[in-house]
């Protein structure tokens, strides 16, 4: 068995280093949270040379060790917790070609650590476009360590760094910067007192509030941090703090001076141009509307052919499991409860793969970034952070990493309207629900001369109801909870760049992937039970519902086939799942849903995309099973047994989008808001307004539309 390095890659945002750590680990990845928090960790495993294998950890973004947020503090506890299993055996800094001033800060901070430390400069490709040139060879001398040239997008030098990874032991420890220079004294003294540990560890143990004094199990660090070494005030270690920029910044001017040269009169830059279109205060929102527009006019257009086949292709598969295997309980739980239930999701594989290729491309041109800049204009008048911009925009993906993404909004209050308001979003688990509705309630029909279509435009407007919803209750929040500290939003704007295909196919595969394994667990349980509930009762009207229905239907001539259509509906009419579906029909009936909706509504809590699945299960039990019949057909042949004509007609299907725009999105998005406000006040609270505003918009509409 080859042996196993830790890498950490370290950087600024926006530097490439996600485009590298693919390139490294390809699809030999995987993405969790630290233990004990909601950040996000991306780890993957890298082969390098005579069987060494490289673990390599993406930590977060960071500027420097001096933190200001919880993403900024993993950083610096993965770099001084040497029990931790993460701690690096060697750190790989990446940078930019065209912000080495700014990236390298973090760099001298990390080789002060005497941690082996490699620097990697990406983005090499623009060295020239850009008129840039840089003496490789005498930066190596200066920063003492070893300086990789990459290109993650054309693949460049990535062997270099496998090599330079693989031979990490030959790198030295020793710092660029001696940032004692700032206080001579006081640096003597920590050292005496502390000679064991290295004195600039010292000094982050002193200056951040973070948790690896208690995870070192290390009792001079323990008692460091108790006592905060208090010969200075914290007014005096801020200005400590400031001066060590300083100098960090005096000797990488100096630095740059000698290894760094630019041609600006031949450099190519067209940057500045686009950003004047994009972010113009008219053309940019128009601009970005356009955008979205196109996008839910792609997600309905090319999926249709794959979502089509999809969806026969279980229909199928049910009916060769019932025909093939012998009559039984277990042949019907497969044929009626795992494969419909199962199907009820993976046909909105095709949709859902398309929305994350789009989200993928945004972020990975730089366009997205110029979004959350642009509305932060209108986010500062509802009361929240410009920085709410980015939990807001990846809920479309997932409400969970979007509440998880406010860890980087400062003030508290701020970050808790951004927490409450998230889950109004649409999320990608809502959409299975919205295309299967949209798509028997509103018309395949184009318009504007055939160039859009209205199904997609429907699907636009229920994304930016979301937003609105969200908007909408920040302003309200905000009069609650008053924000009296003024924040402002500061956020780098990368260059753009074409998409790197294989980032954009790693990002589409392992969302989609997530999505579906995620709901596919709870899918097939609750189809299992649904299954179970659905196909068992008790009384007489359940176990001698045939005698029952042939006695009812004796004088009218049905067929064999209508015969037994009308046994199962009312096997499943007095079944267990039947009586629980009764119980509820009396709320939900008013908003025009009846007993089979309001459990698909109940289930679907667990996770939104269940609904679909609920349905197909529901509907599977209660077919004869003999003809095949897709969920979107089923659904379409319900009839409403008050009113008549179809129970999905279009005053019931707004009824039931308005629902699920507005209800809170599922169990697990509560669990992460009460992890996230380290209480149950605000997700219950939260929980009961969302479903209010739910069921009286639901309502609402169902009886002014009918």
């Amino acid at each position: 068995m080859g042996k196993s390095i830790n890498v950490s890659l370290i950087g600024n945002p926006n530097t490439g280093k996600t485009s590298l750590f693919n390139r490294l680990t390809g699809l030999n990845q995987q993405v969790g949270n630290y233990p004990g928090i909601t950040v996000e960790k991306k780890e993957g495993i890298c082969k390098l040379d005579r069987g060494l294998k490289a673990h390599i950890l993406d930590l977060p973004g960071t500027y420097s060790l001096n933190t200001t947020s919880l993403d900024e503090s993993i950083v610096i506890e993965t770099l001084l917790n040497k029990n931790s299993k993460d701690f690096p055996d060697v750190a790989v800094v990446v940078s930019d070609i065209e912000n080495l001033k700014r990236n390298l800060l973090v760099f001298t901070q990390i080789k002060d650590l005497e941690i082996p430390t490699i620097l990697v400069i990406n983005m090499a490709d623009r060295m020239k476009r850009k008129a840039i040139s840089l003496d490789i060879e005498l930066m190596e001398e200066e920063l003492n360590t070893k300086v990789v040239l990459v290109s993650a997008r054309k693949n460049e030098g990535i062997k270099d760094l496998k090599d330079a990874i693989a031979n990490y032991k030959q790198l030295t420890s020793q710092p660029c910067v001696n940032a004692s220079v700032i206080d001579v004294p006081y640096f003597d003294t920590l050292k005496k007192t502390y000679p064991n540990q290295q004195v600039y560890k010292l000094w982050l143990v002193i200056t951040q509030d973070v948790n690896f004094g208690k995870l070192d199990r290390n009792r001079e660090l323990d008692d460091l941090k108790q006592h905060k070494f208090d010969i200075k005030s914290e007014a005096d270690l801020k200005k400590m703090q400031h001066k060590e920029t300083v100098v960090r910044y005096q000797f990488i001017n100096g630095l740059l001076k000698k290894v760094l040269s630019v041609d600006a009169a031949n450099a190519k830059d067209i940057r500045t141009r686009l950003d004047r279109i994009l972010l113009h205060k008219v053309w940019g929102y128009l601009i970005f509307f356009v955008i979205l527009f196109v996008i839910f006019q792609a997600i309905y257009d090319w999926s249709t052919y794959p979502m089509d086949w999809i969806d026969a292709a279980f229909a199928s598969m049910s009916t060769w499991v019932n025909n093939l295997l012998p009559a039984g309980p277990l042949t019907d739980l497969l044929s009626e409860g795992i494969i419909p239930g199962l199907g009820g999701i993976v046909i909105f594989i095709p949709q859902i793969a398309f929305l994350f290729l789009f989200i993928a491309i945004l972020e990975e041109s730089g366009y997205m970034s110029r979004v959350v800049f642009l509305m932060d204009h209108i986010m500062k008048r509802f009361g929240l952070s410009g920085k709410s911009v980015v939990p807001l925009v990846s809920g479309v993906a997932c409400a969970i990493p979007a509440v998880m993404a406010t860890r980087n909004i400062e003030d508290w209050k701020e970050r808790l309207i951004t927490i409450l308001v998230v889950p109004f979003t649409t999320c990608s688990a809502r959409l299975p629900v919205y295309l299967i509705i949209i798509s028997l309630v509103i018309p395949d029909q184009r318009i504007l001369g055939g160039a859009f279509n209205m199904q997609g435009l429907t699907l636009m407007l229920l994304y930016l109801l979301g937003f609105a919803a969200s908007i909408f209750s920040a302003w309200v929040l905000n009069k609650i909870l008053p924000i009296k500290r003024k924040t402002f939003f500061v956020m780098e704007m990368p260059a753009y760049k074409l998409p790197m295909f294989k980032n954009v196919a790693i990002t589409v595969i392992e969302k989609t992937k997530s999505f579906v394994v995620g709901a596919g667990k709870i899918i097939m349980a609750i189809s299992v039970v649904l299954w179970i509930l659905a196909s068992y009762g008790l009384g007489e009207q359940f176990n001698n519902a045939e005698a029952i229905v042939k006695e009812q239907y004796a004088g009218q001539d049905l067929s064999d086939q209508e015969m037994d259509q009308k046994i199962a509906s009312h096997e499943l009419e007095y079944s267990f799942i039947g009586y629980i579906g009764k119980g509820i029909e009396p709320a939900v009936r008013p908003l025009g849903y009846d007993w089979k909706i309001g459990i698909a509504i109940v289930s679907s809590f667990a996770a939104r995309e269940v609904f679909v699945g609920t349905l197909a299960t529901i509907y599977s039990v209660e077919s004869d099973g003999e003809e095949e019949q897709t969920i979107k057909n089923r659904m379409a042949a319900e009839t409403n047994p008050i009113l008549g004509g179809p129970l999905f007609n279009f005053a019931s299907g707004i009824s039931l989008l308005l629902f699920y725009a507005f209800a809170m999105q599922c169990m697990s998005t509560l669990a992460i808001v009460k992890r996230e406000t380290n209480s149950w006040k605000w997700p219950a609270i939260q929980f009961f307004f969302m479903t209010a505003a739910a069921y009286f918009a639901a309502l609402g509409a169902y009886q002014f539309l009918k």
